[in-house]
């Protein structure tokens, strides 16, 4: 038997359900509960597969606010920055870009009062220039994953 695109076919049955049992993917995917686990294993040992996580509706949870935060930051400073704004809890996401700014950070927050203490927080710091901070009125897609080519 072939295993090719193995491992993307079994990344995509993850992806469209993380819960599923060895068993059900193995019958899915028309291989052995052995093969499953082995390439599940070697997944996760290169850091293909990071974790399995719920997905969570955080505005049901009272984070009502979605803002994108874009920062200008003295060049040298910009490591510090970025791992400050990655540990902080509620920045989903953090990234070094290019462009007219240099970091781009999207965090949720309980309201605008929140969101407004968060950030000034994170403008205390003296090697951030220059911050623009856009409040998100509607997701209309958000924390989705694709499903890998299989061809």
């Amino acid at each position: 038997m072939t295993y090719e695109n193995l491992d993307r076919k079994l990344v995509n049955a993850l992806l469209g359900d993380g819960r599923a049992s060895l068993r059900s993917l193995a019958d899915d995917l028309n291989v052995s509960v052995t093969t499953v686990s082995n390439h599940l294993s070697t997944l996760e040992d290169e850091g293909i597969i990071q974790g399995y996580t719920p997905k969570v509706d955080y505005d049901k949870l009272g984070y009502d606010v979605t803002a994108i935060v874009q920062l200008k930051v003295e060049g040298s400073a910009l490591p510090e920055v970025t791992e400050t704004l990655r540990q902080h809890d509620q920045m989903m996401s953090v990234y070094e870009v290019t462009g007219d700014y240099d970091v781009i950070a999207v965090g949720k927050f309980l309201d605008t009062d929140d969101m407004n203490d968060q950030i000034k927080g994170l403008l205390t710091d003296p090697e951030i220039n220059e911050s623009n901070t856009s409040v998100v009125l509607n997701a209309a897609k958000e924390h989705e994953q694709f499903d890998l080519d299989t061809e």
